[in-house]
Formats: structure tokens, sequence, C-alpha cells
């Protein structure tokens, strides 16, 4: 019985890592993005994987494309999606002013030139009322808004993956 069950696990093991999305075995969720998010154990991984199955925030993650479940393979940087989902609040404050530290950072995280971080952040601020259309705007919402207003500007375009 414990040889099958092994098989099972070998076999199913490949299957696990595809699905996991570049997240290791236990896939995205709040698990491997914040609670044990340098884990290089297996029982790490273990305790990730039932933190993000048990507590449902893996289906939450997806849903939402929250907690590290956005398509890795996105036209921004990586992390972009995680920065803006811990910082919307602080995001839309500056963005609206065109200033701030907080969206100097994230244009950093983009990869944008020091050249064009004032071009940046002034799209920002005219494209205020298209990012944060509401006082409901999710952090996907403002990603989406975001690589749009970067693609329509020739200035800031070549920033996109």
């Amino acid at each position: 019985m414990k040889k099958l069950l092994l098989c099972a696990v070998i076999a199913a093991s490949p299957l696990t890592a595809m699905a996991a999305g570049g997240h290791g075995p236990a896939g995205c969720g709040l698990g491997t993005e914040v609670i044990f998010k340098q884990a290089n154990e297996w029982h790490e991984h273990v305790l990730a994987a039932t933190t993000n199955g048990t507590s449902s925030n893996q289906t939450f993650g997806m849903t939402s494309g929250t907690l590290g479940c956005r398509d890795a393979n996105g036209p921004l940087a990586s992390g972009v999606d995680l920065f803006i989902d811990n910082n919307l609040e602080q995001i839309a404050a500056e963005s609206s002013t065109g200033e701030g530290e907080t969206i100097s950072a994230l244009s950093e995280l983009i990869g944008v030139d020091a050249s064009d971080e004032v071009a940046f952040k002034n799209a920002l601020k005219t494209n205020f009322d298209q990012i944060f259309i509401s006082v409901d705007t999710t952090s996907n919402d403002v990603y989406s808004a975001l690589v749009d207003m970067m693609s329509n500007d020739t200035t800031l375009a070549k920033y996109l993956s």
C-alpha cells in the first residue's frame, strides 16, 4: 500500500508543479505569498499548501487575481500586482497629485527609467479618473487600467513586457 501511495505522489508531482504556476508545489495563495514565503523544505511546502487549501484563499486568489495568483506572464514586471494590492490606497492618493514615494516605488518596480519617471507620474495624475473609477476600484482594476494607460502612451509603452 505504501509503495502504491508513493508511486501516485511521484507520478502527480510534475502535474502539481505545472499547476502551481511557478509558485512551487503549494501553488499561489496566502500560505505561499505571506506565511511561508521563503519555503525551502518539503514540510514548509506542505504547510503552505494546507493553508492555501483549507482557508479557501487559493480559490479567492485565483478568482480575484490576488495573493500571487495573477498570470505570471502578464504585461508588467513580476510583483507589480502584489505591490498594487498591498498599497492601493496610497497609490490612489499619490496618483491624484502625481507625486509620492509609493508611486516612485511602483515606477521603479515596473522598470521605468529615471528619465521617464516624470512622464509616468504625470500619466497617473492625468488618467486618475480612468484608473480609479470609483471608491470600489480593486487592485485588479488598477492593474488593468495601468496597463491600458501605459499601452496608449508612446513613452511608457516600452515598459510593458
